[in-house]
């Protein structure tokens, strides 16, 4: 029985795989496209396509199961309207939405989703999630793939590295690393760096049981000068992907805004997860769901800082603390569950981890010595004290005081590394 099922997925694999190659080229289709609005409205222009020379994404699960994200991006063939592709993500745009500077003008930000390259013409449609997390279409776009506009010449081309290549990019994650920050000179620290980067987050759970399902690359780019901005202290550096501390004023958001450079840069290498690491020492850092990840290289916290902000951008965690200053002002609709996988209103828990909660376990949970180890739903989690609960009474998706990930934080990276590997 056990050698016809094994038959059955492997000809079920088989044809999924020959779908990827009836629809679908081994390379990339990037649009990039601008965000603009203000905190209660926003609209969408078209900027550019560009093919790119490699898909490091599955040719199997190509239809996005989990619907995270507050945006969604889906493909469809224009000959009889089938669904091809879909994947969630988030932007900047929605959190920079929340802060008071969004209240008093308007801001466009610059955004890309990537696809795997079509063979016929085909129909891109992104969704946007309201306050009530429904999504709505807001922007449609259809790709001839015979136009001769669509750009095939690449700017910011260099040398990639393999830090820790296992096989196929089609049936692993696949991380980018980019430098920021690094000069000419001290591109061997930077290899030197991800190769630290690898190890140490290898260090954590559930990361460490799934190293074959893993590859990294690595980007030689230099950047005219070392570290990154930081505005405050009135320090500006000449780099290559702009990065800055005090993203909209929070000190040790660490972030960019040109988004043109990261996806430029990335595409030098097949990648799933891009992840920008800053030459610096200075606590910072930050991640955006299936956008980038940004950590620094050499902060006492620097390894605690890579998996936590990698829970964001792969995993699509959620920030569990809620005493922290943040610029957010109000980030989630207390009257409906958060589509994060990690936080719950308590609203429908059903759908969250309530399986498991052990029988006996009161759900809101005391945060008391006595459930200090036990999952549960303890108030306070996505920067709101109340009315907001999370899996555990700590984490690392809350605090760098332990070395682990609650068992709902693993389950929901495990879920995902198995999403782009098998």
């Amino acid at each position: 029985m056990k050698r016809f099922l094994l038959f059955g997925l492997m000809l079920l694999t088989l044809s999924v795989q020959a779908q990827f190659s009836k629809y679908f080229y081994n390379k990339t289709l990037r649009m990039d496209y601008y965000h603009s609005g203000n905190d209660t409205c926003e609209f969408y222009t078209f900027d550019e396509l560009i093919e790119e020379p490699y898909w490091g994404g599955s040719h199997v699960n190509l239809v996005d199961t989990m619907h995270y994200g507050n945006y969604y991006l889906k493909v469809f063939n224009v000959k009889n309207d089938s669904l091809l592709y879909s994947r969630g993500y988030s932007t900047l745009f929605r959190e920079w939405q929340t802060t008071a500077e969004a209240k008093k003008m308007n801001r466009t930000f610059l955004e890309t989703v990537v696809m795997p390259y079509p063979k016929e013409n085909v129909r891109i449609v992104l969704y946007s999630r309201d306050w009530n997390g429904v999504f709505h279409k807001k922007f449609s776009y259809e790709v001839d793939t015979d136009n001769y506009f669509i750009k095939h010449d690449r700017r910011l081309v260099y040398p990639d590295f393999a830090v820790r290549v296992t096989g196929n990019p089609a049936k692993r994650v696949d991380v980018v690393i980019l430098p920021e920050g690094y000069t000419e000179a001290q591109m061997g620290k930077f290899i030197s760096d991800c190769r630290n980067f690898v190890r140490e987050f290898f260090m954590f759970a559930p990361y460490k049981q799934n190293k074959d399902k893993f590859n990294f690359w690595a980007v030689l780019a230099p950047s005219k000068q070392s570290g990154a901005d930081i505005p405050a202290e009135h320090i500006w550096r000449n780099t290559i992907l702009n990065t800055s501390y005090y993203t909209f004023n929070s000190e040790r958001y660490l972030m960019t805004m040109d988004d043109q450079s990261v996806r430029d840069l990335a595409a030098n290498a097949p990648y799933d997860q891009i992840y920008i690491l800053v030459n610096s020492k200075k606590y910072g850092g930050g991640a955006i769901y299936n956008d980038y990840c940004v950590a620094v290289n050499s902060n006492v916290q620097a390894a605690k800082i890579i998996v936590h902000e990698f829970g964001h951008g792969f995993a699509g965690l959620a920030d569990e603390y809620y005493s922290d200053k943040t610029a957010y002002g109000k980030f989630y609709n207390l009257n409906i569950e958060p589509w994060e996988p990690n936080i719950t209103t308590l609203k429908h828990f059903d759908k969250k981890w309530k399986d498991m909660v052990k029988p006996g376990t009161p759900i809101p949970t005391p945060d008391t010595k006595k459930y200090r180890n036990t999952v549960g739903a303890f108030e306070g989690a996505g920067y709101t004290a109340k009315g907001m609960y999370r899996p555990m009474e700590d984490c690392l998706m809350k605090s760098f005081k332990g070395n682990k990930f609650c068992p709902v934080c693993q389950r929901a990276i495990q879920r995902m590394i198995d999403f782009y590997t098998k």
